[in-house]
């Protein structure tokens, strides 16, 4: 599906799990666009998924969860996991640098540069989608593609699925098309959710879902529990930091009382 890209409108996806395959088309288009290492072979022993989580060095992770269907017998769920790009990024409240920040697609973007590899971000975001890498001593996340939305270009992910169970546009557009979405599968009988639609999932996401089952099945928090942390709140990260600041400083001056005791 054709996307025209400009400054200044959110983009992000609306990921319909409903017609998800499995297939993992996304995780591969993501790797060979951004370069991304492949983890070593090895056995999970309790899935077919081959990639285990959102990491440094996956920005896609198409999940493949077994549980009951309604008539008893076993069913999978699958989704394509991904970073949020949350309206209220604890992520970017939390980093002391200024690395992450809200680009002009109002996506949230990590500054490589800039990063200067402390992992607060990691332990603030609610989704654990960032990683640290210990080969460039910074933070990986996805970028929405940053670099081919200024080139006028859709994902690469977005761009391989094959069923369009991701797709990418203006948030406004896909919110309109995930509410038709959402009302053709209950006239069907199913009850699913919409993800992230809203603003009660962390002010709302860039990157929301339809579910087939509740979050929790997903490994998302519940929508009744999706709210910032107390400690990733700005106040209490400014007393984090203070407190860190205050530790400094009390370390210079033991070390100038220890010079001058030597020097006597």
């Amino acid at each position: 599906m054709s996307v025209t890209i400009s400054a200044g409108t959110a983009y992000g996806f609306f990921t319909d799990t409903s017609i998800c395959i499995g297939c993992k088309a996304c995780e591969v288009a993501c790797k060979e666009w951004n370069q991304l290492p492949g983890n070593p072979p090895h056995f999970l022993g309790d899935s077919f998924d081959n990639t285990g989580q959102l990491d440094d060095m996956n920005w896609r992770h198409v999940q493949f969860r077994e549980t009951t269907s309604a008539q008893g017998g076993p069913a999978w769920l699958m989704m394509s996991d991904v970073c949020k790009h949350c309206n209220q990024a604890s992520c970017m409240d939390v980093c002391p640098t200024g690395a992450i920040i809200r680009t002009e697609f109002d996506t949230v973007f990590i500054q490589q540069d800039v990063c200067n590899g402390c992992r607060n971000c990691i332990s603030a975001c609610p989704f654990g989608v960032i990683g640290f890498s210990g080969d460039t001593g910074t933070v990986h996340k996805c970028t929405l593609c940053y670099d081919r939305l200024q080139a006028g270009m859709q994902p690469a992910c977005a761009q391989a699925c094959p069923t369009q169970s991701i797709q990418f546009g203006p948030l406004v557009e896909l919110h309109a098309r995930a509410d038709m979405r959402l009302v053709a599968l209950q006239s069907q009988g199913h009850d699913p959710i919409l993800y992230g639609r809203d603003d009660n999932v962390y002010g709302g996401l860039g990157a929301f879902f339809l579910l087939m089952d509740k979050p929790e099945s997903y490994g998302l928090p519940s929508t009744a529990s999706a709210v910032r942390p107390e400690r990733n709140n700005a106040p209490g990260y400014l007393g984090a930091l203070l407190g860190s600041v205050l530790a400094v400083l009390g370390g210079l001056i033991a070390f100038r009382r220890r010079n001058e005791t030597e020097a006597q």
